[in-house]
Parts: structure tokens; sequence; C-alpha cells
């Protein structure tokens, strides 16, 4: 339990340091699939080393490889989780279905983290912000702070003040998201304090991989793969928190 807290510690400090965001959808021809959503902080290693009064942060000062597969750790720690308050207990239970990769070299001033799921539909996609939402909340011994700023995905998915919705039908993809709260928006975009200063210079960056060639891409500014498979396409990270709908698109793939 204490080396899940300490992963979840040093992840939380990711989303609230200048990183390099990554949402990456890999789809198949039967619309299954995997989701993997992505932070790289390794431009920012060497301050998030030497917090606190020039001393290497606990838990932060050593090379780390590791993965948390959420189904067996709860499984192997449901007596410690059971100690946990309800509210921690049912955030823990809310990533059953998730695997954490945690990449850390001080050394190499190396720092990536990874949150991925497998899907059976495209519409189960918005999942993963329902459990990014539960994850940069998680709370707990070696978590964070109760002065913590908030995290910027506290407003995104179930609970928060945007809803982000996908669809595929087997040959268009759509990635729609609204404000369905503006008072709770703003606070949360209020809330992030400092560390939006800190994210300026943070991109959002798509990255979507398809069985079939892309025909067309709704927004200008799109990247694709030499095979048009994959389609890459950057905005800046807080100006997707601030307007949503930026990230609104729609993907055509050629015929079967």
């Amino acid at each position: 339990m204490n080396k899940f807290f300490t992963l979840i510690a040093c992840a939380l400090i990711l989303t609230l340091t200048s990183c390099q965001f990554s949402e990456n959808i890999y789809i198949n021809e039967d619309g299954s699939g995997t989701m993997e959503f992505s932070m790289d902080a390794s431009e920012m290693m060497e301050m998030v080393a030497q917090m606190g009064d020039g001393e290497p942060s606990k838990g932060m000062d050593k090379a780390m490889d590791s993965t948390v597969v959420f189904k067996d750790f709860i499984k192997e720690n449901r007596d410690s989780i059971a100690t946990l308050s309800p509210e921690e207990q049912q955030k823990i239970m809310a990533l059953e279905d998730f695997k954490m990769h945690m990449v850390m070299n001080p050394e190499d001033k190396k720092m990536v983290f990874d949150l991925s799921t497998e899907f059976k539909d495209a519409n189960e996609l918005q999942d993963m912000f329902k459990a990014m939402n539960s994850f940069s909340n998680l709370q707990g011994k070696g978590g964070a702070e109760q002065n913590t700023p908030s995290s910027p995905f506290s407003g995104i998915g179930e609970g928060g003040s945007t809803d982000v919705q996908y669809s595929f039908d087997g040959t268009v993809f759509k990635r729609s998201s609204k404000i369905i709260n503006k008072e709770l928006h703003q606070q949360s975009i209020d809330s992030l304090g400092q560390s939006a200063m800190m994210l300026g210079s943070s991109k959002y960056k798509i990255n979507y991989h398809f069985p079939r060639a892309v025909k067309s891409f709704s927004k200008e500014g799109a990247i694709y793969s030499e095979d048009r498979k994959t389609v890459t396409f950057e905005v800046g990270f807080i100006d997707m928190l601030k307007d949503p709908d930026l990230l609104d698109f729609e993907v055509v793939l050629e015929d079967k």
C-alpha cells in the first residue's frame, strides 16, 4: 500500500507541473481497443526532484519503473483498502479496470505516467475521464495533502463540469465535449492557482490509431502517419481546459 500511495503522489505531482499530455486510442475493426492517457514531465524532472528546501522529495530521488494492475492490486490489498474511508475506497474501486505505469529516472531526467484500459465499444471511452477524475482526486496515506491545488482533471468526467463523449459506427468516429455547469467549470479553472502558470506551455495531444486509413479530419492542423491510419492533433492544455470544444471533431475512415 505504501508503494501504491507513493506512485499516486508522484503521478499527482505530474498533473500539477508543466507536462505534455496525450490521449492515445487504438481502435480495432470491431470497435474494441485500448485507451491510454499519458503525461510526460521529463523536462520538469529536475524541478520535481528538488522540491522543498533543495532536498530531493522522498520517493522521487530514485529510479522507478512500476506497474499497477488495479484489479490485482484491489484483490491483493482488500484488507488494507477496507481500512480507508468509504470515499477513498470508492475512488480506488473506480480504477478496477485500469492499469497504471510509472517510469521515473532522476539521472536521465525522465518522468512518465500512463493510465490505460481496454474497451469493447468506443461508446465506453468516456469512462476514462471518470477514472481520471477519481484518480486525480485520490488522497490517502502518502497521497496529496489537503492544501494541494486542484488537479486540472477534477472538472472532467462524472461529477465534473465538463462532459466528454465518444462514438464510432465503424466508419465515423466523433469526439465531443461540452460544459454542463458553467459556474463549476469556472471554479475548477480558478482553483488551479499557480499550477495554471506552470501548465501554460503544456500541450494536449490526440493520437488516434484506426484500423483503416483516415479519409478526413474535421479540424485543420492534423498530422497523419504515412499509411493515414494514425492521426495526431494538438492544442494548448490550458486552452483545452477553458474551451473543451477545441477538441470536438469528426474522423471519417475509408470504406472497408
